[in-house]
């Protein structure tokens, strides 16, 4: 490492006492917890509201099907079933609306005690993260769930003589639960270049690391796909090839890492070998 540090790289706060650290996160927390309960109270009170957004893909995958007389009809078997699937619906839209307030109390916390370097650094993956997971839950919302909505009408029982009429009637509790995971998982997978990148600037990983474990993350990526979609091809080859091209975009993000990393070791004068 280096023995001396440049000016504009140096920690610019002063040592403070841990009582005023534990009051700086006392406050942050409050900042975070409020702005997810302002969420979380937005999105409960338009929970139907919301879930009616939701069901939008499976109103487009019936609409596909061209099945004559399929009604678009959602049950609940308990009475509080649709009431606690709203308080769902607030939990999960309150941690997405809200990200951008925890992530911002949290680097407030986190920056007096990086250097400058690390803040500026730091700040676009910050800006990146909630980016690349709404793109996930897009391709979840537009694409995913139409195409294994459509997958599990073509497995209908129409009926007729002698043959018995099976309907697809999903669950409010059930289809949340999935397009919940789905997103969650999509939003996952779309924060691979994000951490890897994260963790080849702090030299943890490195280009050559990750191209050399390819293969695993592919056999890795078609098992994740297989546990957490429906066990349709479509959704599962939907969510195992974007991350694999995700991990090939990891690969060239931590490549630029490395040789941004050599290049500043060569202007100050240090080899590989040095740092090591």
């Amino acid at each position: 490492m280096n023995d001396s540090v440049s000016n504009e790289a140096e920690i610019d706060d002063q040592p403070q006492p841990l009582v005023e650290h534990l009051v700086e996160l006392r406050r942050r927390m409050i900042w975070a917890v409020a702005g997810f309960i302002i969420a979380f109270a937005f999105c409960f009170a338009l929970g139907s509201q919301i879930y009616n957004l939701l069901i939008l893909p499976y109103s487009w995958a019936v609409e596909w099907s061209g099945i004559q007389d399929q009604e678009i009809k959602f049950i609940f078997t308990a009475p509080q079933e649709f009431f606690f699937t709203q308080v769902k619906i607030g939990f999960f839209g309150g941690m997405l609306l809200s990200f951008p307030v925890i992530a911002t109390q949290i680097y407030k916390f986190v920056a007096p005690g990086l250097y400058k370097n690390e803040r500026s650094a730091f700040l676009p993956f910050l800006i990146a993260s909630p980016i690349l997971f709404i793109i996930g839950g897009a391709i979840v919302y537009f694409v995913l769930i139409p195409v294994a909505m459509l997958f599990f009408l073509g497995t209908q029982q129409l009926g007729g003589s002698g043959v018995a009429s099976i309907t697809l009637l999903p669950k409010t509790s059930e289809y949340l639960s999935l397009i919940m995971t789905l997103i969650f998982a999509f939003g996952l997978v779309f924060q691979l270049p994000v951490v890897t990148t994260l963790m080849a600037r702090a030299g943890l990983l490195t280009a050559e690391t990750l191209s050399t474990k390819r293969k695993y993350a592919i056999v890795l990526a078609f098992i994740m796909a297989a546990v957490l979609t429906p066990p349709d091809p479509a959704s599962q080859i939907g969510l195992a090839l974007p991350t694999i091209l995700l991990y090939e975009v990891a690969i060239y993000c931590a490549r630029i890492v490395d040789r941004r990393r050599k290049e500043e070791l060569k202007k100050s004068g240090y080899s590989d070998e040095d740092e090591e």
